[in-house]
């Protein structure tokens, strides 16, 4: 009888340690256990923009953190400065953090062709925004842009239309180092082009000047064309910026009421502008949506959904009839 207890109480405290050690394995990290929310790596998105200096790019900076944030992603946002060299090292820097996601608006589509190639190579996925990447080569999951190139076709009516039935001569102020623009010029010029060989009032695009999508640069562009072109009727500026700089220099000339701006963005200078009557027109861009749209890509990749080689967000003219009836002016 109390040999039988004493195999009974020593089978009991054998359970009882075999019992501890066992829930004691389930609770170490790495076991299978579940993991705490701290213990959960966190998703990233590295962002890299052309320039922060331009409010267009900030709203898409600001919009990817938002929504990022609302899908579980923390974003890191930085600016590449115009300067192709200084974004690759952004990107390798977010290589080296392994992040979930990259986003970029190239400072210049081919010259980014490697670091994009390194990113390909380590397994992240790359989505651009606003300024695309085509060049073959590279992977790129999904572009979301603005429709550049039917902005430009809407640019160009609204010059025809700034200039009647007297027609003139037209200066583009042009940023060729980024597609959007180029996209935006080709659909402004073909539009131009078909007008004059209908037989209207003709429209002589006379002079081609890079405005580097900034003001100061945008004055000295519309400064130059004034010199060579005196009699110039209008300017077709690549952004707000330089068109709000072309707007100083005509105002500098004496030839403010001369010469016809259309812009290009609908940043709120912009349309300010519009509703003071300095600029006639612009197609206006989303960039809020832009950003939204990008995440939601990502999140979509993420789960292995196919995406579309490119979303387009189209723009919407922007005269001064709608600058009159918008709230958040002046």
């Amino acid at each position: 009888m109390k040999h039988s207890l004493w195999i009974l109480l020593t089978s009991l405290v054998v359970c009882s340690i075999g019992c501890g050690k066992s829930d004691d394995t389930a609770k170490t990290p790495g076991s299978g256990a579940p993991k705490t929310a701290s213990e959960i790596p966190k998703r990233t998105i590295g962002v890299s923009l052309l320039t922060l200096d331009n409010p267009f790019f900030k709203v898409i900076g600001d919009n990817i953190t938002a929504e990022g944030k609302l899908r579980g992603y923390e974003t890191i946002v930085v600016s590449g400065d115009k300067d192709v060299a200084k974004q690759s090292n952004q990107i390798k820097d977010f290589i080296v953090k392994k992040v979930s996601a990259i986003v970029l608006s190239p400072c210049d589509s081919k010259s980014i062709i490697p670091v994009i190639q390194e990113a390909n190579a380590a397994g992240i996925p790359v989505f651009t925004v606003d300024i695309p990447c085509n060049e073959p080569g590279v992977k790129i999951a999904t572009q979301v842009a603005t429709d550049n190139y039917g902005g430009g076709k809407e640019a160009g009516q609204a010059m025809i239309e700034a200039l009647g039935e007297a027609g003139g001569k037209v200066a583009i102020l042009h940023f060729k180092q980024a597609e959007s623009c180029i996209l935006r010029v080709k659909g402004f010029r073909e539009v131009i082009d078909a007008h004059n060989k209908k037989g209207g009032a003709k429209i002589d695009l006379v002079a081609e000047l890079e405005s580097g999508g900034a003001k100061d640069m945008g004055y000295k562009a519309a400064e130059d064309s004034l010199q060579a072109h005196p009699d110039l009727r209008g300017v077709f500026a690549i952004n707000d910026p330089a068109a709000l700089g072309a707007r100083a220099a005509l105002e500098k000339a004496g030839k403010a009421d001369q010469v016809l701006i259309v812009g290009f963005d609908g940043q709120p200078e912009g349309k300010q502008a519009i509703k003071d009557g300095k600029i006639y027109a612009d197609p206006i861009q989303f960039p809020d949506k832009m950003g939204i749209e990008i995440v939601t890509a990502i999140v979509q990749h993420s789960k292995g959904e196919t995406l579309e080689p490119q979303r387009l967000i189209p723009t919407r003219l922007y005269r001064k009839a709608d600058a009159d009836k918008d709230p958040e002016l002046k």
